[in-house]
């Protein structure tokens, strides 16, 4: 209980205090939007290490090889834990938006900060908005940011190892952008907190990065489903992570 209370003040009094920089960071970025940029990225990633460290997460990050260096990508992973956005958004190498459901934009100080990385809120009850938020994507891809999307729409409680159909429509933004997918699998996440909420403990989290799919040169049927084709790829990746354990 003690490392949920540390994580949470900690968490809290970054947003509250981090509203004087945040201030400073609207002001450089009406001049310059691309330093606004990588300080907010950094900023955020420093406080990410923070939490990672208080709640004695470790992380074994795996094929960091595979993200291109050069341009933006769709990052695809499956999804059972918060931390698996704090775990995941240290290890990217480039301005990296994700995609959140809406309520998250309700959180005053935290959608600021949100913004600031140039995450997306999702609508998924209204298709009219759900679309709006993908052809924010794409202008976010073809602008050089990166969006990670979880494409189960929700936290997987079911076993290690097991993930939920992938929504079809989660890869849309990569095909219109024309930019690669990353798939990642990210392994044992829930391990920190969900699986005996609210206590944190101690846990090693791996996360995978797999090679870049290039959706324009799939089979036009694996195309078609494109989701559930890059859902077989992540669920072969989680499966030899459970069988190196």
């Amino acid at each position: 209980m003690i490392r949920l209370i540390l994580v949470l003040l900690i968490a809290i009094l970054y947003l509250v205090i981090g509203c004087i920089p945040a201030f400073i960071l609207w002001l450089i970025g009406k001049k310059n939007p691309d330093l606004k940029d990588r300080i907010s990225r950094r900023m955020i990633q420093w406080i990410f290490g923070v939490l990672l460290f208080v709640s004695g997460t470790k992380v074994k990050a795996e094929g960091l090889e595979n993200i291109p260096k050069d341009r933006a990508v769709l990052y695809v992973g499956n999804h059972r834990s918060y931390f698996d956005i704090i775990t995941s958004y240290r290890l990217l190498p480039g301005i990296t938006g994700y995609v959140a459901k809406k309520e998250m934009a309700k959180v005053p100080l935290l959608r600021l900060w949100m913004r600031y990385i140039h995450c997306l809120f999702l609508d998924r009850s209204n298709v009219k908005e759900g679309l709006k938020t993908i052809l924010a994507g794409v202008d976010e891809l073809k602008n050089g940011h990166s969006i990670w999307i979880f494409p189960e729409g929700t936290r997987n409680r079911g076993e290690e190892g097991s993930m939920l159909e992938f929504k079809e429509g989660s890869l849309k933004m990569a095909d219109k952008a024309g930019c690669p997918v990353v798939p990642v699998a990210i392994a044992h996440s829930a391990d920190v907190l969900e699986n005996h909420f609210p206590f944190i403990r101690r846990a090693a989290i791996t996360i995978r990065f797999g090679e870049p799919i290039d959706l324009k040169s799939l089979p036009r049927e694996q195309k078609k489903q494109a989701g559930a084709y890059t859902r077989t790829i992540i669920q072969a990746m989680l499966d030899d992570i459970l069988k190196e354990d």
